[in-house]
């Protein structure tokens, strides 16, 4: 019997597109609102188009799955309605259809956001399992999705590993992501590693990449079998232009950044 399918929910988004890109010799169930591109030369890939928050969809996209990758949701701060039917509801609805389904592993793209207001710490990086902080509604629907995560594990003994995932780009854009970023390449590493890693129970893990500037722990994904290879230290010249960042300015010393002081409920 060959590999079993993986679905991936948010697929058509920049993070599920550069997952998909990267992970071709899996065989995948992709779903998203907006149709994901047809599969391509060397693809296993089935293609669902439908929402995380329809029941009957996630049923259906559920069906026959040995995982599920969730990165589906509203992906920065947005009005409450919004980040509640979306990234808690619809969280909830796709935890509930891969628990009918018997899927046994999910994993939930948690964000930095859910503990936002934790600052970067001095010395050793922050843990994984820092409790929440949440910078946001959108920051409070990944602390949600995180506690969903864990009720569907000691309920039902459901595998579920929650990534906290940083800021996710071909390259660092800016000073804070010398930090903060995760390459393609080491995000789809941490999603196999997650994927592969026997019987993990509940976790929480830093979505990030082996940055010499990092303020997060990478101990707690190398436990699963994540290896980063990246460094956003090779960008760092070209970044800073010889100006270092200021460790008193906010969006260098709280874990959200930005998200901190931006206006709750309106959409960024």
């Amino acid at each position: 019997m060959g590999e079993q399918r993986v679905l991936i929910t948010g697929a058509a988004g920049k993070v599920g597109q550069m997952v998909r890109a990267r992970m071709v010799g899996r065989p995948l169930r992709l779903l998203d609102v907006a149709a994901p591109e047809p599969a391509r030369a060397a693809e296993d890939v089935e293609i669902r188009t439908g929402s995380v928050t329809d029941a009957a969809v996630m049923r259906d996209a559920c069906a026959g799955v040995g995982a599920v990758v969730h990165l589906g949701g509203v992906s920065a701060e947005n009005t409450w309605g919004s980040v509640l039917d979306v990234n808690i509801d619809g969280t909830r609805t796709v935890l509930e259809a891969a628990r009918l389904a018997g899927v046994t592993r999910v994993l939930l793209a948690s964000s930095n956001h859910a503990a936002g207001f934790r600052t970067r710490g001095e010395g050793d990086p922050l843990p994984a399992d820092v409790p929440i902080r949440p910078d946001t509604y959108y920051g409070v629907s990944k602390a949600a999705m995180e506690a969903l995560g864990s009720l569907y594990h000691d309920r039902y003994g459901m595998d579920v590993i929650c990534l906290r995932i940083g800021t996710m780009d071909e390259r660092p854009e800016d000073p804070r992501a010398l930090a903060t970023w995760l390459s393609p390449d080491d995000g789809t590493r941490l999603v196999e590693a997650c994927l592969s890693a026997p019987s993990p129970g509940f976790r929480i893990v830093w979505g990030v990449s082996r940055n010499t500037r990092r303020w997060w722990s990478l101990a707690e994904g190398e436990e699963l079998g994540y290896r980063p290879r990246d460094d956003a230290e090779a960008y760092a010249p070209e970044i800073l232009a010889g100006a270092q960042p200021d460790p008193s300015d906010p969006v260098h010393f709280r874990v959200g950044g930005a998200f901190c002081d931006a206006p709750l409920g309106e959409p960024m």
